[in-house]
C-alpha cells in the first residue's frame, strides 16, 4: 500500500491552505473514505471513524451558522480535529468558521478551502485515495491491451513474452508493461500498470530497450488497463494433455482477491502464438456475450448422435 499524506492531496487539487504548517501536511491517510460530519455537529461522536478526512459542505455551514451556538461548536471541532484526522476541507467556498480556525490554529490542524462543490470534492478525493491506497503486487509478465481487453501473459523466463508482445504490438494492438506489471485491486477490478519510468519502453534480448512510443507512435502502449485474462505460457510436452476442444471447466486465478480467466497455452517452434492469443482473446469476447464455442460444437455432435441412432434404429 503506497504512503499518501495530507500533502499530496493539497498538491493534487491546490486547495487553499487555511490552517496548518508543513508539519500538519505530513500527516498520514490511511482510509480513501471521507466524512461529512453531520452526526458529529449534532453532539453525537459514538461510532465515528475519526481517520476520515472531513468535508464540510453547504448544509454543513448552514448547520454551523444558523443551529449551532459557540459552546457547541467547540465541543464539535474539538472532536473533529483529533489527532488521527487527517485534515478538514471546506468546501463550496465557504470560510472557516472563526470557532474551527482558532481551535485549528493551537493544535496545528491543517484545514484547506476549495472553491468546488461539495459532490465534487467528495467524488474527487475517493477516486484519487482509492487509487492510491489500493492494495497492490507486482507481477512478472507482460500486460497488453488486445481487442480493447487486458491481457497478461506470464511464463517462466525465456519463454518469448517480449517477443510476443511486440508482435501483437505490431499487429495494432498495446503495450502497458513489459516485465514489471503492478497491479491493484479497485471496485472489484484489478488494474494493471507499469512504474513511471518503465511506461512506453520494452528490453529484447539481443537487441536491448526499444521505445514502442516512437517507433509504433503513441497509440501503441496504454497507461493502464483493466485484467480481465491471464494466459500462462508453458513448453509444449507431448505427453501432457492439453485442452482441445474447450468444454472443461474454465480455470480462473484470483489476485488479490479478484478473479479472471485463465488460459493455459503450450508454447512450441513454429507456432504463431501473436494469432493464437488474438484468437484466445476473440473467443473470450464471445464468452462474454454468452456464446461459448466449445458447447455449440458439443450440442451439434451430440445432435448428431443422435440423428444417427434414430436412423440406425
Amino acid at each position: 500500500m503506497n504512503k499518501v499524506c495530507v500533502k499530496h492531496l493539497a498538491q493534487k487539487f491546490m486547495w487553499e491552505i487555511v490552517c496548518g504548517d508543513a508539519e500538519s501536511l505530513d500527516r498520514p491517510i490511511t482510509l480513501p473514505d471521507t466524512n461529512r460530519p453531520g452526526l458529529e455537529l449534532a453532539g453525537y461522536f459514538s461510532d465515528s471513524q475519526t481517520k476520515r478526512l472531513v468535508i464540510l459542505g453547504e448544509k454543513e455551514m448552514g448547520y454551523i451558522d444558523e443551529v449551532m451556538d459557540e459552546i457547541s461548536q467547540r465541543r464539535s471541532f474539538e472532536f473533529l480535529t483529533s489527532e488521527n484526522t487527517p485534515c478538514i476541507i471546506v468546501a463550496h467556498g465557504y470560510d472557516c468558521p472563526k470557532v474551527l480556525k482558532e481551535i485549528a490554529q493551537r493544535k496545528n490542524f491543517p484545514i484547506f478551502k476549495s472553491p468546488q462543490k461539495t459532490t465534487a470534492v467528495v467524488v474527487s478525493v475517493t477516486n484519487y485515495l482509492d487509487e492510491c491506497l489500493a492494495e497492490s503486487v507486482i507481477l512478472h509478465g507482460e500486460l497488453v491491451r488486445v481487442h480493447g481487453v487486458g491481457v497478461l501473459i506470464t511464463g517462466k523466463s525465456g519463454m518469448g513474452k517480449s517477443e510476443i508482445a511486440l508482435e501483437l504490438i505490431k499487429r495494432g494492438h498495446q503495450l502497458v508493461a513489459d516485465d514489471r506489471v503492478d497491479c491493484y485491486a479497485m471496485h472489484n477490478m484489478l488494474i494493471g500498470k507499469t512504474a513511471p519510468l518503465l511506461e512506453g519502453f520494452m528490453e529484447l534480448r539481443g537487441v536491448g530497450i526499444i521505445n514502442v512510443g516512437r517507433m509504433f507512435g503513441v497509440g501503441s502502449y496504454a497507461r493502464r488497463t483493466e485484467i480481465e485474462l491471464q494466459i500462462d505460457l508453458e513448453p509444449y510436452d507431448s505427453n501432457h494433455d492439453y485442452d482441445r476442444v474447450g468444454i472443461e471447466e474454465k480455470e480462473y486465478a484470483e489476485i488479490l482477491g479478484v478473479k479472471i480467466m485463465r488460459i493455459r497455452i503450450p508454447v512450441s517452434s513454429g507456432r504463431p502464438m501473436s494469432t493464437i492469443i488474438e484468437s484466445a482473446v476473440t473467443n473470450f469476447l464471445l464468452l462474454k456475450e454468452g456464446l461459448d464455442s466449445a458447447k455449440e460444437f458439443e450440442e451439434r455432435v451430440l445432435t448428431q448422435i443422435a440423428m444417427n441412432k434414430e436412423e440406425t434404429e
